[in-house]
């Protein structure tokens, strides 16, 4: 324990020190994978497919805002959609503008979260999402998160039904948008995923707020169960397939990833509690002060010196 201390605390004097460099590095990675993500998953128009387009966004991004990451995101995947056909490009480029419309009103300083939540669906962990966001974000990470996936849907149906969304067939033109709008926005999978981890990220907020020891701990824990609970309930009543053995180990590794999410950011040492309570004129004051677990990183400094050129100094006197 004392070594993971450390080297968190060495982590934030690093951080401490360069994050005028690590920032833009950090936004330029999350970027290029974003970017590399959806070339390799409907990489349709070629011009832009290519790795030299994705670096060039990428660092582009490393400049500017996180938000700026989602919106290039979303024109390189209505550029994509352009290359199917125009009604698969009318229908991306809509739902879009409606979501960033939504995001932007309601929580634009989450972009991170919009980038991430599709990427995470990627590396088969979206559990992770509502589980962290719970414990750092609020009420109002809801929208980027339902935002992301259904980004995430958005780009996997296009992928999976390339053939049929870019047929040319007058019989395959008229029913295009309503194919996407079934599948993407009508979607039994998609409207069950937005609500789980919807409310997943509200039992997570509620309770790690409480006053009681291991809040975070318990938000965590009862998040997990919360989320297997309603997908597999939500399968049942609205008939729907729920992959059991990827939903138990996925929540398994989101439990992990939050849980080093809640010892690099909160970490306290119940242990220590301290309680105080005061009065003024008008109320009384109860307070429970929970300290931080820290420890001082050694700064450990080497002098080196020059035997040999303290010997000749002797024998010459």
């Amino acid at each position: 324990m004392t070594e993971l201390l450390e080297m968190k605390q060495r982590l934030k004097i690093f951080y401490g020190k360069y994050d005028v460099y690590l920032k833009p590095a950090l936004k330029f990675l999350l970027a290029l994978f974003a970017f590399f993500m959806i070339n390799e998953q409907i990489g349709f128009m070629q011009k832009l497919s290519g790795p030299a387009v994705s670096l060039l966004l990428a660092l582009l991004c490393s400049f500017l805002p996180v938000n700026m990451i989602a919106v290039f995101a979303g024109l390189l995947v209505c550029a994509h959609a352009y290359a199917l056909s125009l009604e698969v490009f009318a229908m991306a480029a809509g739902l879009l503008a409606v979501m960033y419309i939504l995001y932007f009103r309601v929580s634009p300083k989450y972009g991170y979260v919009l980038v991430l939540t599709p990427i995470a669906f990627l590396l088969k962990i979206p559990y992770a999402v509502p589980l962290t966001m719970g414990l750092l974000g609020g009420p109002a990470c809801v929208v980027p998160v339902a935002c992301g996936t259904v980004f995430y849907y958005l780009i996997y149906y296009m992928k999976n039904n390339e053939a049929m969304l870019a047929s040319s067939e007058t019989e395959q033109m008229t029913s295009r948008l309503s194919y996407l709008v079934e599948n993407v926005l009508n979607n039994k999978t998609v409207i069950l995923t937005v609500l789980v981890f919807a409310v997943v990220l509200m039992i997570v907020y509620a309770i790690h707020r409480l006053s009681a020891d291991h809040a975070w701990h318990i938000a965590i824990g009862a998040g997990a169960v919360t989320n297997i609970v309603l997908f597999l309930v939500g399968a049942l009543v609205m008939q729907v397939k729920v992959p059991i053995i990827q939903l138990i180990l996925g929540t398994l590794v989101s439990i992990v990833i939050a849980m080093a999410v809640e010892f690099f950011v909160f970490s306290v040492d119940y242990s220590r509690t301290e309680y105080a309570q005061f009065e003024d004129d008008e109320y009384y004051y109860y307070v429970k002060a929970v300290p931080k677990m820290s420890i001082a990183v050694s700064d450990k400094q080497v002098k080196r010196i020059n035997t040999r050129h303290r010997t000749g100094q002797r024998k010459r006197h």
